[in-house]
C-alpha cells in the first residue's frame, strides 16, 4: 500500500454564532481537508485547522505547505510507516504542525482501514467509557453567559469552559454570574487564553477566582513566558492548566522540571497530530501532569482523531473537542449525545465525509499526485 494521490481541499465553515476567544473573534472557521489516495484503492482523511496566534500558519500557508513540500516527501511511502513519514515530513519543513496535523490523521484513518480496525484499537486499545466534552462558553456580556450555563444545564453538559482574558474588564463578573446561575451543580474551567499576559495580573486575578470553585485556570499569561508560570504557581493552589505554551517535547521538558502547572492541554494542531501527541501524552505522565486534548475547532475528521488518541491513553483526562457542535454546516458526521461522544468501531476514524457539503464548502482546492 503506498500514498499515490492527494486533494488539498480549503473550506470555510459557518458557524451557529461567533466563537470569540481573548485574542480574536470568528465569524466562521477555515479548514484545510486532505484525501490521500493509495494505490490499492483506499482514501484516508485528514484534517489542518491552523491558528496564527498559536501555530504560526495560516490556511492558504497550510496548502502551500502541503503541495510544494510535505506531500511530495511522502508520495510513494505506505502510510502505515508513521514514523518514517514523520521522519521525512520533519526534514521537509520545521515546524507546520497544523499542516504535518493534516497528513499525519490521514495516515492512521488509512492504518486503520487497511486493518478494518479503528485508530484507537491500532494504538493499543479504548477505555470502555465514551469520551465527554464540555460547553465552552465565548467571552460575552455576564448575563448572557448565565443564561447559556442555565441552558448548558439542560442539554445534559455536566462542565463548562468560559473563556475570559477580555479586555473589558469584566472576567470575574463573568464567572461570578454563571456560578450563581448554576450554583454547583456543574463545573467551570477558565482559559484566558493567555489574556491575562502577565504573572502579577495573572495572580490577582485568579485570586479574585478562588470563591467560584474553579477546576482549573488555562493559559493564564503569555505563551513565551513560560518561567512565569512558576510566578504564578507561589501565588496559589489552584490547578493551572499550560496550553499555547506547550507546543513539542523541549516545551514540556520545562513544565515538568519547574513544576509550575498541573496539567498541559495538547492539541493535534499544535504539534503534528496524533502520533507526537500520544508522544507528549506519555512524556507527561512520566513527568506527573495529566493531559486534556482541546480543540482548534476542528470538523469530525480531526475531532475524531482527538477522541481515538484519548480514549486509548489513560493519561489523558479531559477532552474538550466541541468544533461539530458549533458548525452550521459541516462534512463529518461524529456523533454527540450531550455531554458524550460516540466514538464506534468503524475502520480508521470511523467517520464518513459527505462530499457534496465539501463541495458546498470549497474554497479553492488542489492535487498533488505520485
Amino acid at each position: 500500500m503506498k500514498i499515490s494521490r492527494a486533494t488539498i481541499t480549503l473550506i470555510d465553515l459557518p458557524l451557529v454564532e461567533p466563537f470569540v476567544v481573548a485574542y480574536a473573534s470568528y465569524p466562521s472557521m477555515p479548514s484545510v481537508v486532505l484525501a490521500l489516495e493509495t494505490d490499492d484503492g483506499l482514501v484516508g482523511y485528514g484534517e489542518s485547522v491552523p491558528d496564527g496566534h498559536i501555530t504560526g500558519e495560516t490556511p492558504t500557508g497550510v496548502v502551500e505547505a502541503l503541495t510544494t513540500e510535505l506531500l511530495p516527501a511522502v508520495m510513494g511511502m505506505d502510510p502505515r510507516d508513521i514514523t518514517a513519514i514523520h521522519q521525512r515530513l520533519n526534514a521537509a519543513l520545521k515546524g507546520c504542525g497544523a499542516a504535518k496535523a493534516a497528513v499525519d490523521i490521514a495516515c492512521w484513518d488509512l492504518a486503520g482501514k487497511a486493518a478494518e480496525r479503528p485508530i484507537h484499537a491500532l494504538l493499543g486499545g479504548r477505555r470502555p467509557q465514551q469520551p465527554t466534552i464540555a460547553r465552552v462558553m465565548s467571552i460575552l456580556a455576564p448575563e448572557v453567559l448565565a443564561e447559556q450555563a442555565v441552558q448548558a444545564r439542560k442539554e445534559g453538559y455536566r462542565h463548562l469552559k468560559m473563556k475570559l482574558g477580555g479586555a473589558d474588564g469584566l472576567d470575574i463578573e463573568r464567572v461570578r454570574a454563571v456560578r450563581a446561575a448554576i450554583g454547583l451543580d456543574l463545573g467551570i474551567r477558565v482559559d484566558a487564553n493567555q489574556g491575562w499576559a502577565d504573572p502579577a495580573t495573572a495572580r490577582t486575578m485568579i485570586r479574585a477566582l478562588e470563591p467560584f470553585d474553579v477546576d482549573w485556570v488555562e493559559q493564564p499569561i503569555l505563551a513565551d513566558d513560560i518561567d512565569g508560570f512558576r510566578l504564578v504557581r507561589q501565588a496559589t493552589g489552584m490547578r493551572l492548566m499550560a496550553d499555547e505554551a506547550v507546543v513539542d517535547a523541549q516545551d514540556l521538558a520545562h513544565f515538568v522540571r519547574d513544576r509550575s502547572v498541573d496539567m498541559v492541554n495538547l492539541k493535534l494542531m499544535k504539534s503534528g497530530g496524533i502520533t507526537p501527541c500520544h508522544r507528549l501524552a506519555t512524556q507527561a505522565e512520566l513527568g506527573g501532569l495529566k493531559v486534556q486534548i482541546g480543540s482548534m475547532l476542528e470538523t469530525s475528521i480531526a475531532s475524531s482523531a482527538g477522541f481515538h488518541l484519548a480514549l486509548s491513553h489513560p493519561n489523558i483526562v479531559s477532552t474538550e473537542l466541541s468544533g461539530p457542535l458549533r458548525f452550521a454546516k459541516e462534512p463529518g458526521d461524529l456523533k454527540y449525545v450531550i455531554p458524550d461522544v460516540h466514538i464506534t468501531e468503524k475502520p480508521g476514524l470511523g467517520v464518513d465525509v459527505d462530499l457534496d457539503v465539501l463541495a458546498e464548502l470549497t474554497v479553492s482546492e488542489r492535487e498533488v499526485s505520485r
